[in-house]
């Protein structure tokens, strides 16, 4: 089975709907699939729920899906990048569903392993616990948290093989292995394509069983959200 599509919108073809419940990988703006996440704003879909760590900044990442009110809905942990996010949030014209970090990360992985839902203590007593199941274990109080099983999930790896076996990079490899898991359908965008077999198995960060669709973006953008320098002594 060919799992190498030509360009990210021919990897998109066919599985992106309006209404969706998607997953987009990466951690503020590294290890984001860039490539995937302008062919779903050229898609023209709409409606869509989408479960990331942060929202992109204005006009890059997510913030593109924002601007074309693509997103009627975002399941994350941090949004404070993104100007136009706060704007429609307060405005009522986009819906959030506040996650703490961690319980977010379990939800994917949860959602990947099979398990429906797990109870923590992150968010007892908060309003992230108002409507949900509530028990005693112990002697203390936990809240009980539906997996996350996104329709499609889109994440960024290094480099990948022809099977689907991926290597990530550093702070990339937070949540998109995660995201890959829980995917009904998973399209990954990566750097470099090799052979299968070139990857040595003790390098493989996540088997190609979870990927459906690879993209190749030889040169990603990758921005800098934000940059940070010193000025040297004497300057």
């Amino acid at each position: 089975m060919n799992k190498v599509y030509p360009s990210a919108e021919a990897a998109l073809a066919g599985i992106v709907k309006d209404g969706q419940l998607l997953a987009v990988g990466g951690f503020g703006l590294c290890g984001i699939p860039e490539a995937l996440i302008e062919a779903l704003k050229d898609s023209g879909a709409k409606n869509l729920t989408a479960i990331s760590n942060n929202a992109g900044v204005d006009g890059f990442g997510l913030g593109k899906l924002l601007e074309t009110r693509q997103i009627k809905k975002m399941i994350s942990s941090y949004v404070g990048e993104n100007k136009e996010f706060e704007r429609q949030y307060l405005a009522g014209e986009l819906e959030l569903e506040f996650t703490p970090q961690g319980t977010l990360a379990e939800k994917l992985r949860a959602g990947g392993a099979g398990v429906p839902a797990f109870f923590t203590k992150t968010g007892v007593g908060t309003i992230v616990a108002e409507g949900k199941e509530t028990r005693q274990f112990d002697g203390e109080t936990y809240v009980m948290e539906r997996a996350l099983v996104p329709d499609v999930a889109l994440v960024k790896a290094h480099k990948a093989d022809k099977s689907g076996n991926l290597v990530f990079r550093r702070t990339a490899r937070n949540f998109n292995p995660a995201c890959a898991m829980a995917g009904k359908l998973t399209v990954v965008e990566v750097e470099e394509l090799v052979e299968t077999g070139e990857i040595d198995p003790d390098d493989v960060h996540l088997p190609g069983i979870y990927v459906h669709r690879i993209v190749v973006n030889a040169h990603p953008e990758k921005r800098i959200e934000k940059r940070t320098i010193t000025e040297a002594k004497g300057a």
